[in-house]
Order: structure tokens, then C-alpha cells, then sequence
């Protein structure tokens, strides 16, 4: 193909302006020599390839590696010299307009705008969260629209000045990193089992270190009560506030349990922080991985029952622990799980006699991570004068279920069973479930009979000699008792702690934290109830 005439353009009149072809000419080539145009090819850019969105009218551009373009660019072409930045970075003007009493880290970090979880900063001024400090990015603009400089990166804990875009360094701002990071020594740790401290938020109110109020976001007082309870217990609160303990745990591909683990284990150090600018915490990122990993099973707008959320946690923290292996040992079983012989016989029906293999007695061994003590069924009719009585039952009388002498009836929908239950390995901590709720076709029955029992007990009476004799202490010790106030549908959960630390009780209800003398602790209606066995309080006070 025969190229197309061009008309010639001086070399030295491209400098100014050029001549212009004759319009008809042009056409009339391109008519009878058709030209194919290629495109300048473009250069490949020594970035991987970009995403760009535009959010707010605010075009944003962001690498493969969640940086932005236009901020490596400002560190090429800084708008200050190099000593200059320098100077400034520890000696930052604007460090006064930070407002302490505002920031809330407790809440999942994502841009206020953008809603996107990548190179989150937190702006000190206002408290709010936005997305880069680059030119044209949501940080940016709010730093020059609010006149908000000082910024704090959520993953790197870096303090940067917007929109000068210089790293600020300073050691007054290190409560600030720990509030939102906090890190604990091993001695720290072991110092926790019998040292308290007296903390004080920024409000002037004082708190006991461990022993802070979970915000209640609308109906999660149910999932409070067992967060806090677990808190406390040393062996699950000493490996959760080392963070390297879980940090290379490996599961499957697709697995989306390992958010749980890191949320809680957030929690646990968030709880014992003597540091806090506030004396409450929210765990709504711990709330979020339990939606998302329970499958909306277990929700924070719906009221849901302890007992099923207690088993679902503890065996989740466990698979999740052992990478999926259950078989392996974890530092949940190792605290919580018990084992029994369950002894099991089929009831003939009536006028029938027990012949034949089915009816023969059968043993198991299974574990357990809690007991259920059922309660005697309350009396359908009451007298007159009876209104204002309140049936109480001692705890003893429904322990005597694994005694191993004690037939407990069980229905099926076409057999009848007895079972015995025999005790054969004492847990750690040993937490007892009394079912107080009846649930049928209509509605939830709640069953108000007190149950009576020790701030100490001793479990010899109910397990054979054979296996009291293989611990030093048979004896446990109320950590936790965890109660319900109300009808089943409108009433609330809260729980008894014991700092042993502080030798003191406290009833923790949501955000409100009061001090609780031992004697009222036996007057609520018990709901679950956590023991931790003597000898092991025995020798966390030795160390």
C-alpha cells in the first residue's frame, strides 16, 4: 500500500505554530488511499496496574500494594527540604489540637467514606477514620476542608502532619499507640495473678484493672457476660495477652475462623489495659467476627441464650487453635475439658420384660467442657399464702447427677433411656450450666427456683475415690457466676467476677461496674457458673 501524502512541516516552524493542510486535499487522499492509524503505544509504567474508583466525586488511585501513587510522588517532590522535615517531625505545631477524650479504637477501622479497610488513618483532632494521606485522598481533603492535621496510621501506628505530609515523632504520643495496640511483657503477665492496680480514664473515673463495662450496642448483654467471664479465667487470659501465642496459627484454605482468635485475643488486652482513656470498652469488632464466623447464628440485635453461644465459642477458639486439627490439645481444652463414663440402658415398655441385647447396659467415655444441672420442675399450683415463696434447691442436690448412683430418664420419640453419669477426669475449671429455661411450641418458660450454693465447694462426695485421689485438691472456687433478671424475652444477663488479686467481688452489668459483698451473690438467679480449682489458685499465688 502506497503511503498517503503528507504535507511537509519545517523543522524550525514546529517551534511555533505549524501549517495547516489544505482540508479538501486531505480528504481527497484519504478517499483514495485509505490510511490505517495506529496509536502511540503507551509506556508501561513501572507499577503494577491500578484500580481507580471514584468515591464522593474524589478520584482516588491505589497500587497492588495498597499505597497511592500520588503519595510516592509528593515523597519524590516534597513541598519542604529535607532538614526542614526533619525538624518538624519533632517539632510539630498542631500536637495541642489532639483531643484524647474522643478517640475510640474499639471500632472496626474503615474509611468514615470510602468504607474500605486499606491504609486506614485516624485523624486525632476529630477522632474519625479516612483512607490515605496522598494528595486528592478522603485524609487529605479533611485535613485542609477541617483544618484537622494530625493523623495516625492504623496498621503501621505512625503519627503523620496532613497535608505538609511529614512523619511526626514524638514520646508524648505513645498513650495513643499503646491505647490502640497494647502490649504486655511476660512479666506483666505473671504479675497479673496476684497484683491489682487501681487505673484511672481521663475522665477521673477509677476502674480495677480487668474489671471494665462492655457497651451493651442493643442486645448483646448475653454475649457480654460470657467475654467477660472468660477474660478472667488465667490460663485462656495469659495466652491471649501474648499475641506471638496464636500468631502463626495455620488453617485451611477458605477458612474464616482465624478473625475470631485475633478479635478476642484484642479484647482480652484491651480489657486489662491500665492505660485506657476510657473506663468502658465496646467489643464490636469481636461482635462482628461472631456474626461472620457463626454464620448470623449469633447476632448482637437479637437477645440470644449464653449456654449455646458458651459451647459455640469454646469449641470454635479450639478448632480455630489447632488449625483445624481437633484432635490436637489446645489452651481451651486444656483448661475447660473434663472427661465422664456416660452408662446407658434401654426401658423396656410397659408389661415387657428386659430381654435381649438392646436392653443391656452400655458405657461410653466422652469429654465435656460443661456440666448441665437440671432443676426440679416448679410447682404449677400455689396456695394463697404461697405467692411471695420462692422454691430454692441446694446446688449439692443437683450434683448428685454424676454420682454415678443417680438415674437421670431421657425421651426419645420412640424409646425410653436411664443414664448414669461417672466422672472420671476434674477440669481445670469446671463450669456448671443450670437449665432454667423450658422452651415448647408457644413460648420460653423460665423456671425462678434459686439454687443455693458455696462460694466454695467440694467435689469429692460426687466422683469415686479412685479419681479424687490422683489431685491434690478436689476443692473449686467461684470465679464467675453469670445471672438472669427478668421474664425470658425482656430481661438481662450480668455477672458476678471475683478479682482474687483485689479479694473482691464485682457485679458487671453492661457498662455499670459496682463493688458486691459475698453474701448477695447467693440471692440471684444463677444462670452459669465458672469454678477454678483450688490447688491451681494455690499456685498462682506462689509465683
Amino acid at each position: 500500500m502506497t503511503s498517503a501524502k503528507r504535507q511537509k512541516i519545517d523543522p524550525e516552524e514546529s517551534e511555533g505554530a505549524a501549517a495547516k493542510p489544505d482540508p479538501d486535499e486531505l480528504l481527497k487522499n484519504e478517499e483514495e488511499h485509505p490510511v490505517i492509524k495506529q496509536e502511540p503505544e503507551e509506556s508501561i509504567p513501572v507499577k503494577m496496574k491500578i484500580e481507580t474508583f471514584i468515591s464522593d466525586s474524589v478520584k482516588v488511585e491505589y497500587n497492588s500494594d495498597d499505597d497511592y501513587v500520588d503519595e510516592e510522588e509528593e515523597e519524590k517532590k516534597p513541598v519542604i527540604s529535607v532538614q526542614e522535615r526533619e525538624w518538624k517531625s519533632k517539632h510539630c505545631p498542631y500536637l495541642d489540637t489532639i483531643q484524647r477524650s474522643i478517640l475510640d479504637f474499639d471500632f472496626e477501622k474503615v474509611c468514615s467514606i470510602s468504607l474500605s479497610n486499606l491504609n486506614v488513618y485516624a485523624c486525632l483532632v476529630c477522632g474519625k477514620y479516612f483512607q490515605g494521606r496522598g494528595k486528592n485522598t478522603h485524609a487529605y481533603t479533611h485535613s485542609v476542608h477541617d483544618d484537622h492535621h494530625v493523623f495516625l496510621n492504623l496498621h503501621t501506628l505512625k503519627f503523620y502532619c496532613l497535608p505538609d505530609n511529614y512523619e511526626i515523632i514524638d514520646a508524648t504520643l505513645e498513650d495513643i499507640k499503646y491505647v490502640l495496640k497494647p502490649t504486655f511483657t511476660k512479666e506483666e503477665i505473671k504479675s497479673l495473678r496476684h497484683t491489682h492496680k487501681i487505673c484511672r480514664a481521663l475522665d477521673g473515673t477509677s476502674y480495677y484493672q480487668g474489671i471494665q463495662g462492655l457497651n451493651n450496642i442493643k442486645a448483646n448483654d448475653y454475649m457480654n457476660v460470657i467475654l467477660m467471664s472468660l477474660c478472667h479465667v488465667t490460663p485462656v487470659r495469659e495466652f491471649f495477652l501474648d499475641e506471638k501465642s496464636y500468631s502463626k496459627i495455620k488453617l485451611p484454605p477458605g477458612s474464616i475462623m482465624f478473625p475470631l482468635v485475633q478479635r478476642f485475643g484484642d479484647l482480652v488486652r484491651k480489657l486489662w489495659n491500665p492505660r485506657n482513656f476510657r473506663s468502658h470498652i465496646s467489643p464490636h469488632e469481636m461482635l462482628q467476627a461472631v456474626v461472620i464466623c457463626s454464620k448470623k447464628k449469633f447476632q448482637f440485635t437479637k437477645q440470644g441464650d449464653p449456654i449455646p453461644f458458651l459451647s459455640w465459642l469454646l469449641n470454635s477458639l479450639h478448632y480455630t487453635l489447632t488449625g483445624a486439627k481437633i484432635k490436637r490439645s489446645s489452651v481451651i481444652f486444656d483448661t475447660f475439658k473434663g472427661e465422664m463414663i456416660v452408662h446407658s440402658r434401654k426401658v423396656p415398655p410397659p408389661g415387657e420384660a428386659a430381654v435381649g441385647e438392646q436392653y443391656r447396659t452400655n458405657s461410653t467415655t466422652t469429654s465435656f467442657m460443661y456440666l448441665t444441672l437440671d432443676l426440679p420442675a416448679s410447682p404449677l399450683f400455689t396456695e394463697d399464702g404461697d405467692h411471695n415463696i420462692i422454691p430454692q434447691v441446694p446446688i449439692y442436690k443437683l450434683l448428685e447427677k454424676y454420682n454415678n448412683m443417680t438415674e437421670v430418664e431421657y425421651k426419645t420419640y420412640d424409646a425410653t433411656f436411664l443414664k448414669k453419669f461417672e466422672i472420671t477426669k476434674l477440669p481445670k475449671y469446671l463450669i456448671l450450666a443450670i437449665k432454667r429455661f423450658t422452651e415448647n411450641r408457644f413460648f420460653v418458660e423460665k423456671n425462678p427456683t434459686i439454687v443455693n450454693f458455696p462460694i466454695s465447694f467440694d467435689i469429692a462426695e460426687f466422683i469415686e475415690t479412685r479419681v479424687s485421689d490422683q489431685y491434690t485438691s478436689t476443692e473449686y472456687n467461684l470465679l464467675s457466676n453469670i445471672c438472669h433478671d427478668g421474664t425470658p424475652a425482656t430481661g438481662t444477663y450480668s455477672t458476678h467476677l471475683h478479682l482474687a488479686s483485689a479479694s473482691q467481688w464485682f457485679d458487671v452489668q453492661d457498662l455499670h461496674v459496682t463493688k458486691l459483698q459475698p453474701q448477695m451473690i447467693t440471692l440471684s438467679e444463677s444462670y452459669i457458673q465458672i469454678y477454678e480449682r483450688a490447688d491451681l489458685a494455690d499456685d498462682s499465688k506462689g509465683t
